[in-house]
């Protein structure tokens, strides 16, 4: 049951915050999520498995509710909390506004913190060896030899570490740093050791503890993949001490995936084991020949079996069996004998090396840490081990994903082959699961002291579903489900416009009736957004409208022409002075763009966003389906598009007192099987479907 006391604090946050906004109008879908929030987090649905999976409309109020039912709950019971994200600007809205705001209304104190993962912070270690002169082991690691330039700004930067004015912070550096330098000196795993004499100076060292400390942490989906692959507890805080508060949560799977791949180059791999090859013998001088000698000799034995096995395993790649992207996927993930054979051998030879290495990197950390090595000598040797290290845990992933056989039960991994982008003469190994609730289940869901799933699309087709699927949900009924609408006047502020089209979108003159019906629905707009499913399409129609916008005045602002923050401000500057704008964009403009009031009121989509299976990862899980029997259009492809159409008809209405149209150019939702469930999901706007 939830505690009284936690009771009275939600209560005066919600007085207290009447007081702190002027505008402030409580919304009853807000309160109940908050209820919902706090009731769940309680047991009281469930004593075990708290968790809430809530699709919360636009205008609710989502990251408000969450902290208001979450952390009166979390500091009652000292628990910690960790909300997650999928974008820097909601971190920064959620770090900058939100948490200031419930900070002020909140009766207790309590600290906040933003987390980040330690390729943000630079290894003191490594920049002090970096700045050292006089020596080959200064550019042992560099791509290229190094510029002055770059010397001269990894001596400034370890001048502003050691005076303190600078925290170690890569954001927090005045200027940018070029990647090839701080590649040198970022932070990793095999660099923090707490047996070192910097450790504690550590920049990643010093943000960790204020983590310790803090109640509320800030992190992105990505950070708290990578903690909880790790075991969790290890970045951040213990799932079993956590709650986690995961807003924009329909992007965690994908995250999820992204994490339990795998990547690595076959020359470019033989390469770099070349060069740790000519560097084993003076690290394991460093590390004491006496007790290397032996993990030495298995490193060397290993490199030497994946060397020419890499290369010979390129040299066998016929260039003709690739597609017209470079790419030659593997069949329901069956690998030829050959290279099964070829896979299990670097599987072994990859993980002596990784154990070996790892061995001859500890001993040296020991010597350091006993002072029997010179700092100087220590430190670089340090860096150059952990740099080979990580590269070598890389590798031994890949091969251990390639020659893990496939499962009885459940979905094979993705296998493919890709021409490399940057040597025309190799090739990268990749490797993909389809599915990873399982994995989410079990390293998360099933640990977590309590869970809150949010965002304004986690339904497709009006069901939970397919998201649940997605992200490893399969206690449905241990599992608390809210679809909350939108608390926006849909019927009187909005209309979804469906036009008479004689084409529909696959139809090959589909741009030219494209370029022209667009004028008609142009006409007489000051804000409109035009979302196209291809840039291919979007670049024809705007180059073929350029002089007719000019004719009419009309300023047309297209994606990928300049930045994103650019393109948006020129509209914005447009919308001010009263100038017809017209903004072109394609998918990535139909998420997180926000323009209120008259900055739009004419949206146009031009098809339903049905993502066509090119990558090599949906194709092999539409192979999958398809070799269960069922229908990966129906499965995969139609509940995506009706995320995605929801998405993108939300870019219309952000605040109560907008008002505007929808005009859909594809006749599809009315003509197909599919279409009324399409049409059925998306908000309730007064609908004007149009016949010829």
């Amino acid at each position: 049951m939830l505690h009284n006391q936690i009771k009275r604090d939600i209560k005066q946050c919600y007085e207290n915050l009447g007081i702190q906004l002027d505008n402030f109008i409580p919304r009853r879908a807000q309160n109940y999520l908050v209820a919902e929030i706090a009731k769940t987090l309680a047991g009281e649905y469930h004593a075990k498995h708290r968790m809430l999976v809530a699709e919360a409309g636009t205008g609710i109020g989502k990251s408000l509710s969450y902290l208001l039912g979450g952390i009166p709950f979390a500091l009652f019971n000292n628990k910690k909390i960790l909300i997650s994200t999928a974008t820097v600007a909601l971190q920064e809205q959620l770090i900058h506004k939100d948490l200031p705001l419930f900070n002020q209304i909140f009766p207790k104190e309590f600290s906040f913190i933003l987390a980040k993962g330690r390729q943000r912070y630079c290894c003191s270690h490594k920049l002090e060896a970096s700045c050292i002169t006089g020596g080959d082991q200064q550019v042992a690691l560099w791509e290229e030899k190094p510029k002055k330039s770059d010397l001269d700004l990894l001596k400034r930067m370890q001048k502003a570490l050691e005076s303190q004015k600078w925290d170690g912070d890569k954001d927090s550096w005045p200027t940018s740093i070029p990647d090839r330098v701080w590649q040198q000196i970022v932070a990793d795993k095999h660099s923090c050791n707490s047996g070192m004499p910097k450790h504690r100076s550590c920049p990643f060292s010093k943000a960790r503890e204020h983590l310790e400390k803090a109640d509320v942490i800030v992190a992105n989906h990505a950070l708290l993949m990578a903690d909880i692959e790790l075991g969790g507890g290890i970045i951040l805080p213990e799932p079993e001490q956590t709650i986690y508060l995961i807003d924009e949560a329909h992007h965690l799977p994908q995250v999820a995936r992204d994490f339990s791949s795998a990547a690595a180059s076959l020359k470019g791999a033989a390469n770099w084991l070349e060069k740790l090859n000519q560097s084993i013998s003076k690290l394991a001088e460093v590390a004491d020949y006496q007790k290397a000698g032996r993990f030495q000799s298995a490193l060397s034995e290993a490199i030497s079996h994946l060397i020419p096995t890499l290369r010979q395993i390129s040299a066998q790649i016929d260039p003709a069996m690739f597609n017209k992207d470079g790419v030659y996927r593997f069949e329901h993930g069956e690998l030829p004998s050959w290279l099964e054979e070829e896979a299990k051998g670097c599987k072994e030879a990859s993980k002596k090396a990784a154990k070996s290495l790892g061995k001859i990197h500890d001993l040296i950390a020991e010597r350091v840490k006993e002072s029997e090595v010179s700092p100087r000598l220590g430190d670089q040797a340090l860096a150059e081990s952990g740099f080979y290290l990580q590269r070598l845990e890389n590798l031994e992933k890949v091969w251990l994903l390639m020659a893990q056989p496939n499962k009885d039960k459940g979905a094979p991994l993705a296998r493919w082959i890709e021409k490399s982008p940057d040597r025309e003469d190799d090739y990268i190994i990749e490797v993909s699961p389809l599915e990873v609730g399982h994995r989410l289940d079990q390293l998360l869901w099933s640990r977590a002291a309590g869970s809150i799933l949010v965002s304004a699309t986690l339904r497709a087709l009006n069901q939970f579903d397919y998201f649940c699927r997605q992200a490893g949900i399969f206690d449905k009924d241990a599992t608390r489900f809210l679809a909350l609408a939108s608390p926006f006047d849909y019927q009187n502020n909005a209309r979804l416009v469906i036009p008479a089209m004689p084409l529909e979108p696959q139809a090959q003159q589909f741009t030219d009736l494209l370029i022209k019906t667009l004028p008609e629905y142009l006409e007489g707009e000051k804000s409109s957004l035009v979302l196209f499913s291809s840039y291919w399409q979007m670049n024809q129609v705007a180059e073929a409208l350029k002089p007719l916008m000019k004719k009419n005045q009309w300023e047309l602002l297209v994606q990928g022409e300049e930045s994103r923050s650019l393109t948006l401000k020129k509209h914005k500057e447009n919308c001010k002075k009263g100038k017809t704008s017209v903004l072109f964009g394609t998918g990535s403009f139909s998420e997180g763009l926000d323009l209120p009031g008259d900055l739009l009121t004419n949206l146009i989509i031009t098809k339903i966003p049905f993502a066509v299976p090119t990558s090599p990862v949906e194709e092999a899980h539409a192979e999958y389906i398809e070799s269960r029997g069922g229908n990966p259009f129906l499965q995969i492809s139609v509940p995506e598009a009706s995320k995605k159409l929801i998405q993108s008809a939300g870019r219309l209405l952000r605040k109560e007192q907008d008002s505007g149209r929808v005009v859909l150019l594809d006749r599809r939702i009315i003509n197909r099987r599919y279409g009324k469930a399409l049409l059925d999901s998306l908000p309730p706007f007064k609908r004007v479907i149009e016949y010829t």
